[in-house]
């Protein structure tokens, strides 16, 4: 139950859901643990995990009770969900019902304004750059979708097109033609053809990149030859190190600043010190979905929204990129400050609200004139009583 609370006590704090329009849910379908089944004091459901048909009839019902009960507009926001259930709930229900998976979609449109602030600092755009991943799971493969998308809407290119800037190594190496058969099925668009390569470092020496995002949980994976290959052929090489916690970080901010002897532009998962090399400070941005999604729900909420669309997670991440200054440039920080973070949701809730106005999925009409001031004006602020 932790997650879902504290995710929710996210979406109050800092993007001003007010708390009673929020609800914590757990959804128990069981435990292959045998400690735990066998442990008398253990409180969830003592069965063997439900999967299969059993498990997507719990899900159906669950998702039917949620919309009957709260109508249209109740956003339903997955969390947590393993990989091959995430990609088809969110696939099932984005048709049917107002929903949001923060680790797929959330993750990526905070990457992606990571991204767009990036290339303020190295210029060019986003069709400029080759992207490599290490890590083709929810993360990986939403953040990859994402970009593409993005790249796919500012040139009119086809996002089959788009996607073939972008590669992604999983355990078992490079993604490739040759693998397409063996791949689960939102791995597949990002296979392109090209010799089979079985470490990262084969793949950032053989490909290039000017992007290097890791989302693949595993630390220590981002190595000084990997980032000294990167720094070769790049003048501003950009290195995402995005997994948590810290101890799973592909690398630290350390790391690939020494190692890229001060270039490159790094952003992380996990939070890191400022790092002083050669006489000048560098701040580690982080990419924390924090940013995004409390700015999203409230966005979606104050719009009446009844879907959530592609392109209000673009304008979420275009939003989020906009309020990066140069003053954080200068520093080496992407992101905007956190301090900040009620400014952002509303500038970020006002931008997906417009967006959902614009494809006819708003409800709450008529369209406010300025969203940013009515998006503050919807924010919950706990105001106490004083009684001295």
């Amino acid at each position: 139950m932790g997650i879902p609370v504290g995710k929710l006590s996210l979406y109050t704090a800092l993007g001003g859901v007010r708390p009673s329009a929020c609800l914590p849910i757990t959804i128990d379908v069981g435990t292959n643990n045998e400690t735990l089944l066998n442990d008398e004091y253990y409180i969830g459901l003592r069965q063997r995990r439900a999967t299969g048909e059993e498990y997507h009839e719990l899900l159906q019902e669950f998702m039917n009770a949620v919309k009957q009960n709260y109508g249209e507009k109740v956003l339903v926001q997955f969390e947590d969900f393993a990989n091959h259930n995430a990609f088809d709930l969110l696939a099932k229900y984005s048709k049917s019902h107002l929903v949001f998976n923060d680790d797929i979609q959330g993750t990526a449109s905070v990457v992606l304004a990571g991204l767009l602030a990036a290339l303020r600092m190295i210029g060019g755009g986003l069709v400029d750059q080759t992207y490599l991943f290490l890590g083709a799971g929810e993360a990986g493969t939403g953040i990859a979708e994402l970009i593409a998308l993005e790249m796919s809407k500012h040139t009119e290119l086809p996002v089959d097109d788009c996607r073939k800037k972008i590669w992604l190594v999983d355990s078992k190496g490079l993604l490739v033609e040759s693998r397409k058969e063996s791949l689960q099925h939102f791995k597949k668009p990002f296979a392109h053809e090209h010799e089979e390569l079985k470490t990262l470092l084969e793949a950032v020496q053989s490909i290039k990149p000017t992007v290097l995002i890791g989302t693949s949980g595993v630390g220590k994976t981002f190595t000084q030859e990997v980032i000294e290959a990167m720094a070769s052929f790049n003048e501003k090489p950009v290195i995402f190190s995005l997994s948590n916690p810290t101890s799973h970080s592909e690398c630290t901010a350390e790391e690939a600043y020494t190692w890229s002897k001060g270039t490159a532009v790094f952003a992380s998962g996990s939070p890191f010190d400022p790092v002083e090399y050669e006489g000048k400070t560098f701040v580690p941005g982080q990419s924390n979905n924090a940013y995004v999604f409390p700015g999203f729900g409230l966005g979606v909420v104050i719009s009446g929204a009844i879907r959530v669309h592609d392109d209000m997670l673009l304008a979420a991440s275009e939003a989020l990129a906009e309020e990066a200054t140069q003053e954080n440039f200068d520093k080496g920080l992407i992101f905007p400050p956190f301090t900040n973070i009620r400014k952002i949701s509303a500038s970020i809730a006002a931008k997906v609200a417009a967006k959902a106005y614009d494809l006819g999925l708003a409800s709450r009409l008529p369209r406010p004139d300025d969203l940013v001031k009515y998006a503050e004006s919807c924010m919950y602020t706990p105001l106490y009583r004083s009684y001295r």
